[in-house]
C-alpha cells in the first residue's frame, strides 16, 4: 500500500512569519489560504497554519539520547542526502534546539536529526536514516 499523505493543522502567532519560513526558508509550496489560515505542501503532506497566537505556547521536553526532545514536535524522514542538503540550508538561518547529529549510532534505530522552532515555537524534527530499514527498527 503506499504511503498516504497526513495533514496536521498548527497554530502560528503570524501567517505572513509562517509563510516566510515555511514557503522561502523551508521550500514547501503554498495551497489554499485565507485571511485565518493557509496550507502548505511538506513533503507531499498537507500542513496548516492556523493563526491564532493564543494557541502558541511552549512545549516540555522528553530526554532522548542525552537531549531534551520537545514533547510536542512534528517533521519528517527525509532522504539522507535530502537531510544533510537542509542542514546546511538551515545553517545560520534558525537557532537549533538540537544540532544535526546522529543518534542512537551503532545502535538499531540510527538516525540523523535535528530540531529547531519555527516563528511561533512549533517544534520541527527533520531527520534521516542511511538505511530507511531502520525507521522502526528495536
Amino acid at each position: 500500500m503506499p504511503l498516504a499523505p497526513f495533514h496536521l493543522a498548527f497554530p502560528v502567532h503570524d501567517l505572513a512569519a509562517a509563510r516566510a519560513f515555511y514557503g522561502t526558508l523551508l521550500g514547501c509550496a503554498e495551497g489554499r489560504s485565507s485571511p485565518e489560515w493557509v496550507d502548505f505542501d511538506f513533503q507531499g503532506h498537507q500542513i496548516v497554519a492556523h493563526l491564532a497566537p493564543d494557541q502558541c505556547t511552549p512545549t516540555g521536553t522528553s530526554a532522548v539520547d542525552g537531549h531534551g526532545v520537545p514533547v510536542r514536535h512534528f517533521g519528517l524522514v527525509l532522504p539522507m542526502a535530502d537531510w544533510q542538503a537542509m542542514a546546511a540550508r538551515l545553517e545560520g538561518q534558525v537557532e537549533f534546539l538540537i544540532a544535526p547529529y546522529v543518534r542512537f549510532k551503532g545502535q538499531p534505530g540510527e538516525q540523523a536529526t535535528m530540531f529547531f522552532h519555527d516563528p511561533s515555537g512549533n517544534a520541527i524534527e527533520l531527520k534521516a536514516f542511511a538505511d530507511i530499514g531502520q525507521l522502526f527498527a528495536r
